[in-house]
């Protein structure tokens, strides 16, 4: 059988990290108090972080950094410090979102290996070749891709020396990770920063189909389908809970070990997943796993579903049942916490003994001898004691005293203070004993600097000491006159004569799915050379590669993709390309990536950014930057049906016809009457908009001579947002907007209402 699959569990804290360690999980994420994408958990702190690896690595589990978030320019530096010490520690991964701090940790901190959070939502294979020449060596899959697609990725993965992990237990996220913007639009709260405030579990008024969470989905579980996982080739199954207690982290992990353990050993699969049902959940599904997506995946309400489930296993859900099995289900909690405490009590994250013994004669090597509870070992130095350069000079100490030593001879102030970052492992040293070390003697000092980064590289498992690098800093360029340029976002054939009536550019918006109309799409964009292929954030499976078909059949000159699998396949074909918006462009090190690892042309600074933000980013060379000044807030993406909770739908189950030729649209309202609006197109997945547009005059004045190109998206996407002059005619209002022309601000915020830009006022 082919090599033991990986358990990757969660660590929200120390006692959830210690409790994934004693149920056995083979490797933990857990995160800084910075830099991660999990901001309601209690995280844990850079001081702590020695202590945990010491105790993961005596237990053989793995311990991965989540730093998966999104950086903003005034905190570069202080990753880069952060990235400096992490070095000097015995981490074994860290998982990343940031483009340009994959770039950072690639040029200059190769000791690190790096993972691609699930905040990139890799779901297709150019995808795996982007992510490769960024430096990563393992790639985390989206949630909703099948199992064949899942299979896939693995073979592409792993022909690229990567590894693949996959989530196999907790939430779902309704919309693809990375690309949901409802919080941060909503409640001010970014998930690419880790300040998720989930607003698609809030209830919301009743729909027509009776519910009130009508975006709340069921837990992810792929409890029964380890055998498929496996089959697949992942590297590793990781469970989802970063913000779940100690007693939930040991229940789940102990379950998935005793699953995997099982299958390993006797090829069977335990069929009964009671336990899990036990800690929270909202009732469980592997369908997108299976490729099932359907109405069922839904469930109405998004608090803990336990008591119901086994109240229902006794009956029915009475409400006599449910307040029986919530008795039930409090006593059993109990009990596995106080069980629970009892394994983790003895695991310990605090520091450990150092005895240092070091001796020596007149002629011979320096020995150390290093002494934990655990091991220990002898280093010696290179060169030959020699004389100190003192006259009868006594400097014998002892382990325990500190005695004064004359000048450049060997004594208990000098090997203290060169030994004195040993304490900022996960040791500290309680003694230094000189009693078999000759009085009066010398060595160069830099020698003894030498054996101590030897003892800390032993000491956190590494095969070489590591020098830390000198990371150059970026100077901003001055701003060059720019007038910018217009571009224009369409989706339809039937405005595509805009072309030849602006001189702006004019994007094609490229749907999801090319299935139909592949061919007619080509037509259009070889009959009409200026029109630009705007290619969107998802192209799963077959949509990929016919995405990838239409660049090889038109060969463009320029396009614009949100899409990084593109990306990769216009760099490798020489096509001039611009990262859309959905790259999350907010700092200077991204738009280094972009422009040193893949030729791009420029780049759209992300929508989530307020001016102080954008102000200090430093432009590479030769890279133009854009911004989308009107359009449409995406809020999310979906693969799910949005529609079966709110209008319902004649089918079950999503299929290849729905996505096709599927044409609908709904709106749900929140407890303030707010509404949502949800869009279904013919070839496009589901998604969900903001009732008002996003425009922003200001920037215009804020930043002259910054930006080279303001886009505006003129797709017909319904919102409460009007706009009282035709297309072209609106066209001409940010054309005059560009040029200076005074009141043009003015004239736009009367075309066009209501509309906000609170993004831009607020940042992240």
């Amino acid at each position: 059988m082919s090599k033991k699959i990986e358990l990757l569990a969660p660590g929200g804290d120390t006692d959830s990290i210690k409790a994934a360690i004693a149920a056995g999980a083979d490797a933990v994420y857990c995160g800084l108090d910075r830099f991660n994408a999990r901001t309601r958990a209690t995280n844990i702190t850079l001081k702590e972080l020695n202590g945990i690896l010491r105790l993961a690595h005596k237990h053989d589990c793995r311990i991965f950094l989540t730093l998966n978030i999104i950086v903003v320019e005034s905190e570069t530096k202080a990753f880069i410090s952060l990235l400096h010490t992490l070095m000097q520690t015995s981490v074994d991964g860290i998982i990343l979102q940031d483009l340009g701090m994959f770039y950072l940790v690639h040029k200059y901190f190769h000791s690190l290996k790096v993972h691609a959070s699930t905040q990139l939502t890799t779901h297709n294979k150019g995808q795996i070749h982007f992510l490769k020449q960024l430096g990563a060596t393992r790639v985390n899959v989206c949630r909703e891709l099948n199992i064949e697609e899942v299979s896939e990725l693995t073979h592409v993965a792993h022909a690229n020396t990567l590894s693949t992990e996959m989530f196999v237990h907790g939430s779902y996220c309704l919309s693809f990770s990375g690309l949901c913007y409802l919080s941060s639009v909503l409640k001010g709260k970014s998930g690419n920063r880790g300040r998720c405030s989930q607003p698609c579990r809030d209830r919301y008024l009743t729909t027509p189909q009776g519910k009130k969470f009508p975006l709340n989905l069921k837990d992810n579980s792929a409890f029964f389908n380890l055998r498929e996982i496996v089959a697949a080739g992942v590297d590793s199954v990781k469970i989802e809970g970063r913000i779940k207690k100690f007693h939930y982290v040991y229940s789940v992990v102990r379950s998935w070990k005793e699953q995997i353990n099982r299958f390993y050993r006797h090829g069977t699969l335990i069929t009964d997943n009671t336990v899990l049902y036990k800690v929270f959940n909202r009732e469980f599904s592997s369908s997108f796993l299976t490729g099932e997506i359907n109405k069922n995946m839904f469930i109405d309400n998004p608090r803990d579903n336990s008591a119901i489930h086994l109240a229902e296993t006794k009956g029915g859900a009475t409400k006599d049942n449910i307040q029986a099995a919530k008795r039930e289900l409090y006593d059993e909690k109990t009990q596995i916490i106080r069980c629970v405490q009892q394994k983790i009590a003895t695991l310990s994250i605090e520091k450990e003994p150092l005895v240092i013994t070091v001796s020596g004669t007149l002629g011979n090597l320096l020995k150390v001898d290093v002494q934990t509870p655990d091991t220990s070992f002898t280093l010696c130095s290179k060169s030959e004691l020699v004389p100190a350069n003192i006259d009868n000079a006594d400097s014998r100490s002892s382990s325990r005293a500190i005695q004064k030593t004359p000048p450049y001879c060997l004594g208990y102030e000098s090997f203290i203070k060169i030994f004195k970052p040993l304490n900022e492992t996960g040791f500290y040293i309680d003694a230094i004993d000189l009693e078999h070390l000759q009085s009066n003697l010398f060595i160069p000092f830099k020698e003894l600097h030498a054996i101590k980064k030897e003892i800390i590289c032993i000491l956190h498992g590494s095969e070489e000491t590591i020098t830390p690098p000198t990371v150059p800093v970026l100077i901003k360029q001055d701003n060059l006159p720019i007038r910018p340029t217009l571009s224009v976002v369409i989706s339809s054939e039937k405005d595509v004569h805009l072309c030849g009536e602006t001189t702006a550019d004019v994007c094609f918006y490229i749907p999801n799915c090319l299935k139909g109309i592949q061919t007619r799409l080509v037509n259009m964009f070889i009959e009409n050379k200026r029109l630009i292929p705007w290619f969107p954030s998802i192209l799963i499976g077959k949509d990929y590669d016919d995405a990838v078909e239409l660049l090889q059949q038109t060969q463009p000159e320029r396009i614009v993709t949100n899409n990084s699998g593109i990306a990769y396949e216009a760099f490798t074909r020489g096509i001039e390309w611009i990262a859309g918006p959905h790259f999350n462009t907010v700092n200077s090190y991204s738009l280094l990536a972009l422009k040193k690892v893949f030729n791009c042309a420029g780049a759209f600074v992300s929508n989530e950014i307020n001016k102080d933000q954008i102000r200090y980013i430093k432009r590479a060379d030769d890279l133009k930057l854009y911004y989308s000044i009107y359009h449409p807030i995406m809020l999310m993406t979906s693969r799910q049906c949005l529609l079966h909770q709110v209008i319902g739908c004649e089918k079950e189950s999503v299929d290849e016809e729905c996505i096709s030729g599927c044409r609908k649209a709904s709106s749900i309202k929140n407890v303030d009457n707010v509404p949502l609006f949800i869009e279904k197109t013919p070839g496009n997945l589901h998604s969900i908009y903001n009732n008002e547009n996003y425009l922003n005059t200001d920037i215009v004045a804020d930043m002259p001579n910054t930006f080279s190109s303001f886009s505006i998206d003129l797709r017909d996407i319904t919102t409460e947002t009007h706009i009282s002059a035709d297309k072209l005619g609106t066209i001409k209002l940010f054309e005059n907007l560009l040029s200076g022309k005074s009141a043009a601000a003015e004239m736009l915020a009367r075309c066009i209402h209501p509309v906000t830009n609170d993004q831009y006022q607020r940042g992240i």
